[in-house]
């Protein structure tokens, strides 16, 4: 944890607050106590609001709907899983015996759940303040990368790309949906011509297209 609050750039006065943070459901139920899930619950509401706040200052001539998709770019769970990774967070979360062998510190849902509750808990120890720097610190970067498609949307981004590079148009396929009711993962693959050009997850289809498309356009970017 240490470790985490170094990267972070700050220690938490309430280290239960923390740990309740890292804790993933599995862990409390064989060890007791609280799990995650209602910090990550609420550091979705704090993560929106905070990215909705940088895109307004970064993009002041941008209209609702170009901020609504960078921010929909943002927060996917592949985006919020790499940043998690920067962190190091999976070796500082606290996983049931089996979801721990089972390569938990690596998954991208469970990483991406763990910022959230992460940020969360930041922003009750410390203050809209210091969860606002994080934020920043943490996003800033992440503007305009080619697979951020500058804020565009990613489909129809890539749509134009692929017309252009390889006079076609993309197809997705869905590829399998997994986990419980409450937590779907949606896994779909994207091809141009009979070429598989990689694929996407997401908690809806809708998302799972978008993160294929932006696969799909980095490959496409050595086209060009």
């Amino acid at each position: 944890m240490e470790k985490l609050e170094g990267k972070l750039g700050y220690r938490f006065r309430n280290r239960e607050l923390l740990e309740e943070a890292l804790t993933h459901r599995t862990y409390a139920n064989e060890a007791g106590g609280k799990d995650n899930q209602r910090l990550e619950f609420f550091g979705d509401a704090v993560l929106d609001f905070l990215l909705s706040d940088l895109l307004l200052q970064r993009f002041p001539d941008s209209r609702e709907g170009e901020l609504t998709k960078m921010r929909a770019a943002l927060v996917d769970e592949v985006s919020l899983a790499r940043i998690a990774a920067g962190l190091e967070l999976g070796a500082a979360l606290r996983l049931g015996r089996g979801e721990a062998k089972g390569g938990g510190r690596q998954k991208r849902s469970l990483l991406a759940d763990a910022f959230e509750a992460l940020l969360a808990a930041l922003y009750l120890d410390g203050g809209i303040d210091t969860a606002r720097r994080v934020v920043h610190e943490l996003f800033e970067p992440l503007l305009c990368r080619p697979e951020m498609l500058c804020g565009r949307d990613a489909k129809t981004e890539l749509q134009e790309r692929a017309r252009l590079l390889r006079g076609e148009l993309p197809r997705y396929q869905l590829k399998q949906v997994t986990g419980p009711d409450h937590d779907r993962r949606f896994t779909v693959e994207i091809f141009l011509g009979s070429e598989l050009m990689g694929e996407g997850v997401g908690r809806t289809k809708k998302e799972a297209e978008q993160d294929a498309a932006r696969a799909a356009a980095l490959i496409l970017k050595g086209d060009a």
